[in-house]
Parts: structure tokens; sequence; C-alpha cells
């Protein structure tokens, strides 16, 4: 897979602002994709956010940013974006609106909202525009590219990351390459054994 500059990155650079891009193979049949994107890049669950778009009672989209280790509460993002109810938006009417499952560089920008428990991290991972690249940025310089409002809406989610079925490492090699386009991005393989 070779790096691309998605509007997501376009948009970063754009603003000025310090990222490092993470390369890993996606997997479209993982049970929680952030979660195996954690996994595979290394990353604790709490700092890789996965990006939720939500459709309220009103019509209207918004951008629901939480760790990918926690669920999204519906009634605290609906009562933080003033609605009564919502619910997950259908994944291809989103994309089709936003671009790409990102917070940044949406086609139609989105309202976002934060969970509270970024602006205490020194840094997170988000969707990068595309499947399979990552972002590691401030979580201040997500907010303010975005106009985030921070709000406490994740819950603890019962789910666990999955493990292998064999007894082999799950920290995966992690190489540095360099991208024309965007500079360093780091790539993960998903650790197969001994190398």
């Amino acid at each position: 897979m070779s790096c691309r500059v998605t509007p997501a990155v376009r948009s970063m650079e754009n603003a000025g602002v310090a990222f490092q891009l993470l390369e890993y193979d996606y997997d479209p049949s993982a049970d929680a994709i952030g979660l195996q994107a954690a996994q595979v890049l290394g990353q604790s669950p709490s700092t890789v956010f996965k990006t939720l778009i939500v459709a309220l009672d009103s019509g209207k989209l918004v951008c629901a940013i939480i760790p990918s280790d926690t669920r999204l509460n519906l009634k605290a993002i609906a009562s933080a974006a003033g609605a009564k109810k919502a619910e997950l938006s259908d994944p291809k009417k989103a994309e089709r609106i936003t671009g790409a499952i990102s917070p940044l560089g949406q086609r139609k920008r989105l309202r976002s909202f934060i969970d509270a428990s970024a602006p205490v991290l020194n840094e997170i991972v988000v969707n990068g525009g595309q499947r399979g690249l990552q972002m590691v940025l401030r979580p201040a310089d997500l907010i303010l590219a975005t106009s985030a409002m921070v709000v406490s809406f994740a819950e603890t989610s019962a789910r666990k990351p999955s493990r292998p079925s064999s007894g082999r490492s799950t920290s995966p090699p992690v190489r540095a390459r360099r991208c024309l386009n965007c500079g360093p991005v780091l790539r993960a393989r998903r650790a197969l054994g001994p190398v």
C-alpha cells in the first residue's frame, strides 16, 4: 500500500500542524476496526480514536470522535448536539457525504464532538483519510482543526481486543519508510512469527 496525500493529510499540511502518518494492513473483516488498528500499530486502544458519523433526529449528521476501546453514548451525543435522539449513520451514506470516515478533510464538514478523554493525552491517533492510514497528532491540534466540542460521551466497552489464536507476539514489526508526497511514514505489519 502506498501513502497518498488524502484530503485529511492536505488539511493538516495547509494548517501547518505537525503530524505523523502510520500505515497498516487494513482488515475489513475485523470485529472492531479501531481495536485492530491499535493492535497492529502497537498503540494503546485509548489513544487510537475512531470516527463515528451520527444521524440526529433533525436529519443532520455530526461527527463523534471517541477512543477505540469505548462505545458511543447516543443520548449524550444527541444532548450535546441539541437533539432529542441520535443513531449511527449508515456508513455508506456517511462516506458519500464526508468523502472518508475521518474527522479531517471532510468533503462536507460536519459539526464535530470529541470525547473528554482526548485533551489529557499527549497525542492521539485518528483516521488519515483512507483505510489503513492513521494520523498521529496532538489532541489540541485536532480540536482546533475540527472546531470540535469536547464532551463526555464515551462509555467503557465490554469488548476486548481479539488475541491471536497462536502464542505469537502481537507486537508488530514497524519499519520507517519515506513517502515522496508525505515525508516519513511508519508502516506496521502484522507479526507472523520470528523474523
